[in-house]
């Protein structure tokens, strides 16, 4: 019995509730090269004499998983007792804790710590490891320095970034499965030069303009990337959450939401700016206070009452013609027996009253408007305003309610197109003409007063 125990290679004793191997046992199994004791009852107070000094001389491979092993730091010692241990599986054991060092076999290459409650890894983990795996342990990050790993699995954590590539150096094999990961980039799986099998499937991916044009556009991720393409499934956006990361085509607006935004701005700006000069230069913002005045004033009788009727006239006329307006027609008519009463906008306007107030009262307490019509006259911004109101005002109501006094000669073509009406009356409607005869201005004013009388 005891020369058969010496040449066995391959011992498995699982759940079987062994809770510890006598010391004198474990020393006959000379030529062990692998012991497997998962899922049974064993404990650090007694591992100690199941890994006795001089016990399992030539174990290669143990495994203690799925056990009653509470002390990480006890398991790593009382393990370092075997000389020749390269690989080590102690999963599925409470450890709860992990201290900051640790005394491993010498040649240990294979680690597994999945699933053994360890919030954190430290410098514990040996150093000499090509193959660890702490999956399913809450872990939010791994930057331990291993030079010569190979494989790294960290299943079932809570890492959002992939590690660091720098202290991994020499890795081939990576799995952030089931982590927290939203994606990664093209620096950072660059970052890994000697990988060959990357599996970040089932992650919560927020498909980004800029994760999917480095999915996209990496032809090596396809032949890395492990359950590619079908594990790999969009989180956000909303819109397509579900759908396959690499099914997922986000179009330019989606892509570049910050540009549009700017460029809309932009272009609303410019947009404004050029309703601002073309208002400026068209004066509109004058001719909507108008047209909001002009409403306003809809609202009131169309004519004023007698009794509210203050002038004979309301004069409209360019500046450059002032002096015969008010040294001329205004001496004339206001001396005449009887006076009229003329209102003009340099003398009876009301000071600090709005302008298209002033009008609007000014040809509402008047019977007549007088359009004293010359070159001056239709080149004025001025006139072109007083015109408009009497175009919405005055034509609207009666045409005999205008009187046009020409100056001087001007075509009708020379009135501005939008003038419409002002050009018909010309063209339909007899009006006065300036002579320059002594005799012919007299009969001038009295066909003005008869008109004025009307």
């Amino acid at each position: 019995m005891e020369s058969q125990i010496t040449k066995l290679k391959r011992l498995t004793i699982a759940n079987s509730n062994v809770f510890m191997v006598p010391c004198n046992l474990a020393k006959n199994f000379l030529s062990l090269l692998y012991l497997d004791f998962h899922d049974n009852l064993l404990v650090n107070n007694r591992l100690n004499e199941t890994i006795c000094k001089g016990s399992w001389p030539s174990l290669q491979t143990l495994n203690l998983s799925q056990n009653s092993l509470k002390s990480l730091e006890q398991t790593a010692e009382y393990t370092s007792r075997l000389p020749n241990l390269n690989n080590l599986d102690i999963s599925q054991n409470n450890f709860g804790e992990i201290p900051d060092a640790c005394e491993w076999p010498k040649h240990l290459k294979y680690l597994n710590l999945s699933s053994t409650q360890i919030p954190k890894v430290t410098k514990c983990i040996p150093p000499t490891l090509e193959v660890l795996d702490v999956s399913g342990n809450n872990l939010k990050e791994f930057g331990l320095q291993l030079s010569f790993l190979k494989e790294l699995y960290l299943t079932r954590n809570q890492l959002k970034t992939l590690p660091g590539a720098a202290p991994i150096p020499n890795l081939v094999a990576l799995s952030v499965r089931r982590n927290k990961l939203n994606g990664f980039s093209k620096e950072e799986f660059e970052s890994f030069r000697r990988m060959e099998l990357l599996d970040a499937s089932d992650n919560n991916f927020i498909c980004s303009c800029e994760f999917l044009s480095f999915i996209q556009h990496e032809a090596r991720l396809a032949q890395v990337l492990v359950g590619w393409p079908d594990r790999y499934v969009c989180d956000s956006p909303l819109a397509v959450r579900g759908a396959q990361v690499g099914a997922v085509h986000l179009s330019l607006m989606e892509c570049h939401r910050s540009l549009m935004v700017s460029l809309i701005c932009v272009l609303v700006f410019l947009v404004i700016l050029l309703l601002v000069a073309v208002g400026y230069k068209y004066h509109l913002v004058w001719y909507l206070r108008m047209t909001w005045a002009w409403l306003q004033a809809k609202r009131k009788p169309k004519r004023a009452p007698p009794k509210d009727v203050c002038y004979d006239a309301f004069v409209s006329y360019s500046e450059n013609d002032s002096d015969w307006v008010e040294n001329t027609m205004v001496q004339e008519l206001e001396q005449a027996c009887p006076p009229f009463r003329l209102c003009l906008h340099k003398r009876d306007f009301v000071p600090g009253k709005w302008i298209v107030d002033n009008i609007i009262d000014s040809i509402e307490k008047s019977r007549k408007t007088l359009f004293v019509l010359s070159e001056h006259f239709v080149q004025s911004e001025w006139c072109k305003y007083e015109l408009d109101f009497s175009h919405f005002r005055l034509f609207d109501e009666n045409n005999d309610a205008a009187i046009l006094i020409l100056l001087e000669p001007i075509q009708s073509n020379a009135i501005p197109k939008r003038f419409c009406k002002l050009r018909k009356i010309m063209n339909t409607k007899t009006y006065l003409e300036w002579p320059a005869g002594e005799e012919q201005q007299q009969v001038f004013w009295e066909n003005l007063k008869g008109a004025l009388k009307s």
